[in-house]
């Protein structure tokens, strides 16, 4: 067996009872870094030992949901041999044997709606990630060789791979909103389909001739919805002879229906408007609005929030090739890897935090920043805050020139930092745009630097770092919550 298996396997093995064992866990999931657990019952969770755990970076406690964050690549394995732990045949009688108090007292205690609709809007979007990004990928490599001219046999081909998803990308939505909000996923995934039927540019509706896409995955997201409630009214009234045959074609009938005659025509007037309101943001306040954007994202990759803005992502991407926001937003991993690299500098006499600091700032590079927020910055406290600044500067800087009509997009989402230069697509030639996103890198890069050398480390930090006390913490990459706030 390979040595990272043993250590995905050890990993899983060791937090498994640190959340409370088989019987607690309810789901398994991840996202590119951290792997989403949701609980039976949160309190029998050790947040402290989970934290202590060798290759823990850290641990997001959302309600009933902990997200523990393994980094890129780290988490895909230690997920599947967690859910091996948990998916043995004793582990189904174990969790029956919870009966539905827990299940009804963790639903109680996650009820408030935004947090709910939080995480299933992200249930729904996150499995779709690795698809945008290999396909933006694809999209910018083709691009950079139309460009060039150069194999031109080849790019209509990179460009049909490239753009089968995207053009397809309402169906998965539906399928993927139907699964998590109760519905069966292929009617979910049938009714959404209709968005993108090359046949709907045959149906009116008030007075507009519909057009096949119009409305894209908010539309989907609608038509799924409204599937998953339909069909849930049908199966509690169909008498079971006629069940099999009655309640899909309901569904369909009166779900496609509606998507036709109203929820197309409702999405495509509110996707126009996030086209509308992010063009506009950037041309008339492009510098103040990259300084807010740029500057809160951190806190918001902290708390898990940030999947709320994968569907604006995904519009304007369907809309106009490329999301405007993320090069913007990528500035807050900027600030991050400045506030680090003047940790480093300072903290001299640290070992064992510039040894964290060191493992993470390739991640961090590429646009990864929850090492370096868990290992670094947040459990020093006031480098966090300057690692905002940063990237508030960052994002100011191309804010600034999106108000003088240079924009910079990409053309996927997930990557940043480094990464996203593959993706990068806007209104002038790529030189221009290369020029821009790295010279929004380097302001991140040299404000958080200097923020955080000038005011993000205390003299109190730097006494308990030259007194030789280890600065940070266990074998594992963590330091332990200090505050210099």
């Amino acid at each position: 067996m390979p040595t990272d298996d043993r250590a995905d396997r050890a990993t899983a093995a060791a937090l498994l009872p640190l959340v409370g064992g088989p019987a607690n866990v309810t789901s398994v999931a991840h996202c590119m870094t951290r792997l989403r657990l949701g609980l039976a019952d949160p309190s029998r969770a050790d947040e402290e030992a989970l934290r202590a755990v060798p290759g823990v970076l850290g641990l997001v406690v959302d309600g009933g949901s902990y997200q523990v964050v393994l980094g890129p690549g780290v988490v895909a394995r230690v997920t599947a041999a967690f859910e091996e732990l948990v998916g043995r045949p004793t582990t189904a009688a174990e969790l029956a044997s919870r009966g539905a108090e827990l299940k009804g007292e963790r639903q109680r205690r996650n009820a408030t709606p935004g947090r709910a609709a939080l995480r299933r809007l992200a249930a729904v979007f996150v499995p779709l990630i690795p698809a945008l990004i290999g396909c933006g990928v694809l999209a910018g490599v083709n691009g950079l060789l139309v460009n060039a001219g150069l194999l031109p046999r080849l790019t209509p081909a990179l460009a049909a791979v490239a753009s089968a998803f995207m053009a397809l990308i309402a169906v998965f939505v539906g399928v993927n909103t139907a699964k998590e909000f109760g519905g069966t996923p292929v009617l979910g995934g049938a009714v959404a389909a209709i968005v993108v039927y090359p046949g709907v540019a045959k149906v009116t509706a008030f007075g507009v001739t519909l057009a096949p896409g119009q409305g894209g995955v908010l539309g989907a997201l609608a038509a799924a919805l409204l599937a998953t409630c339909v069909e849930r009214w049908c199966r509690g009234r169909v008498p079971a002879a006629l069940d099999v045959l009655l309640t899909p074609t309901l569904t369909v009938l009166v779900a496609g229906l509606a998507t036709l005659y109203g929820l197309m025509w409702a999405a495509g007037a509110v996707s126009a408007a996030i086209g509308t309101a992010a063009d506009r943001l950037l041309t008339t306040t492009g510098a103040f609005a990259g300084l807010v954007l740029g500057g809160l994202f951190l806190p918001l990759v902290m708390l898990g929030l940030h999947q709320a803005l994968i569907p604006i992502h995904t519009t304007l991407i369907e809309q106009q090739g490329h999301t405007v926001l993320l090069p913007i937003l990528a500035m807050a991993g900027a600030g991050q890897v400045g506030a680090a690299l003047a940790v480093y500098v300072r903290l001299r006499h640290d070992t064992s935090l510039r040894t964290t600091i060191r493992s993470a700032l390739p991640a961090g590079l590429l646009g990864v920043g929850e090492p370096l927020i868990y290992g670094v910055s947040l459990p020093l406290g006031r480098p966090f805050l300057t690692a905002c600044v940063g990237g508030a500067a960052g994002g100011a800087f191309v804010g600034f020139f999106a108000m003088l009509g240079d924009r910079v997009g990409a053309t996927a989402i997930g990557p940043s930092g480094w990464a996203l230069f593959p993706l990068l697509a806007g209104n002038r030639g790529w030189g221009v745009l290369l020029a821009i996103y790295a010279g929004g890198l380097l302001t991140g890069y040299a404000v958080g630097f200097a923020a955080t050398y000038l005011f993000g480390v205390t003299d109190r930090v730097l006494a308990s770092a030259g007194s030789g006390r280890p600065a940070g913490g266990p074998p594992g990459g963590r330091s332990p919550a200090r505050s210099s706030r």
